[in-house]
């Protein structure tokens, strides 16, 4: 007899989840937004590509994984799966390639972006191939959408985004949160050290990480790398590491756990981000978290608000500011000790639990949204008010002003003009605005953030 499958309030389509060997930081965010939703009573689903490490189906944090197909072949096996299990709203997440769950499905679609691709496709796939991918990710994509909310997640990746023709109206900007540091037994390395942390693949640009070693070597003796991550590009880094003639000087860790990524951490003086995009770059407060400062690309887009530049790292234009910034950090203990207690500040300003309630307001949003042009019986009363519950919860706490609910607020009123850029604690749903308390010592309106005391400092 066959058993149909539970009801899916929220399905969330991704090419990766992070138990995959090229899992990341727009993998964390994707679970975390989902493990969120799940926590105050939503069915939620998440559909992946398969891989070895990890079964078909399993329940992680509440909610259903399901792992099927490959690198490509997940793209129509996704789409399959929304047209046979009809759930109430779905978040696609684009990374590049489009999953077009609009093309199979009348409910809600919320597309998520993490960052838009324009340099990435000629690095990954040559002239030709990356013409044809960001003719899909600039002109395909758009259109497919062309009714659907987007979120992101830096204002960066938002302006891109306004390019290619996403109208401020329905698109909104939920950060990254920052865990929690967990407690590590090791102290900062007596040597300077250095450390990047990412997949590795072609355009996180970890070559440029060598490059630094290879120039301050003489200046630096005792100076070491840590290359924490894999990727399908491991061998080209290593005999690239060969080629400079730094093979002693790097140590390349492959996978570590948690702990023993924040361990790296903790014994590195300089943490380098040299990738070509990063639509918030996860890893930069992940940093921070253990007052380790960061030197990356102005250009690379989202680091240009996860880093501030000058106080919490150094934005640099090309290598040759890289090397000459590094080298600076190392000699200065003091301004990287400085830089190092800001970096921490800064990172604990982000919480998931915050970037939670914000994401739930644009799914309600995005269900309220589609009432005019649904029949009244598909309008799911039930997943308003669970999405309306979640939108409204910050560290388990319900935050009300006079019974009202906020405004979702556009992108255009950017938080750019707070010093350290910290994220608006406003929610995106009803018809008012108001601020919340985030995390205890974070108010913010709709202009500029405030740091007030902590109630339980």
């Amino acid at each position: 007899m066959h058993i149909r499958s539970p009801a899916i309030d929220v399905l969330f389509v991704n090419w990766r989840d992070v138990t995959h060997p090229e899992g990341g930081g727009s993998e964390r965010y994707v679970h975390r937004m989902a493990e969120g939703l799940a926590a105050v009573g939503l069915r939620v689903s998440l559909f992946c590509a398969a891989h070895e490490r990890a079964p078909a189906r399993e329940t992680m944090g509440g909610v259903s994984v399901v792992r099927r197909g490959g690198r490509l072949s997940v793209y129509p096996r996704a789409l399959l799966h929304v047209l046979r299990h009809r759930p109430r709203l779905v978040v696609d997440v684009q990374n590049g390639l489009p999953f077009g769950s609009t093309l199979g499905t009348r409910r809600p679609v919320v597309v998520l972006v993490h960052h838009v691709h324009r340099e990435q496709w000629p690095i990954v796939f040559g002239r030709l191939g990356g013409a044809i991918g960001w003719w899909i990710e600039s002109v395909l994509a758009p259109l497919l959408y062309r009714r659907s909310r987007y979120v992101t997640v830096s204002t960066a990746t938002a302006e891109e985004l306004a390019g290619l023709g996403i109208t401020s109206d329905r698109l909104d900007v939920v950060r990254n949160g920052t865990e929690p540091a967990p407690e590590v037994a090791v102290g900062r390395s007596p040597e300077p050290r250095l450390v990047v942390l990412g997949r590795l693949v072609p355009h996180k640009r970890v070559e440029h990480a060598l490059e630094v070693v290879a120039r301050l070597r003489d200046r630096w003796p005792g100076l070491r790398l840590s290359v924490v991550g894999e990727g399908w590009w491991d061998e080209q880094l290593r005999a690239h590491a060969r080629a400079l003639g730094v093979t002693d000087l790097v140590d390349f860790l492959g996978y570590v756990d948690e702990q023993g990524k924040h361990q790296e951490l903790a014994r590195s003086w300089v943490h380098l981000c040299p990738s070509v995009k990063e639509g918030w770059g996860l890893v930069v407060t992940e940093a921070g978290a253990q007052r380790v400062p960061t030197v990356g690309y102005r250009s690379a887009g989202g680091l240009r608000e996860s880093v501030v530049d000058g106080r919490t790292g150094v934005l640099v234009d090309d290598l040759d500011e890289m090397v000459e910034a590094v080298d600076r950090l190392l000699m200065d203990a003091a301004a990287r000790a400085r830089m190092g207690e800001a970096a921490a500040r800064h990172a604990a300003a982000y919480s998931w639990p915050a970037s939670i309630s914000r994401f739930a307001g644009v799914l309600a949003t995005a269900v309220r949204e589609s009432a005019p042009v649904a029949v009244v019986q598909d309008v799911d009363r039930t997943l308003l008010a669970l999405l309306r519950r979640a939108a409204v919860r910050v560290d388990g706490s319900l935050h009300t002003e006079n019974g009202s609910d906020p405004e979702r607020r556009s992108t255009a009123e950017s938080d750019e003009n707070s010093d350290e850029r910290l994220h608006s604690g406003t929610l995106f749903l009803g018809e008012r605005r108001r601020s919340v308390t985030v995390e205890g010592n974070v108010v913010a309106d709709n202009t500029a953030p405030t740091i007030v005391p902590s109630a339980h400092a």
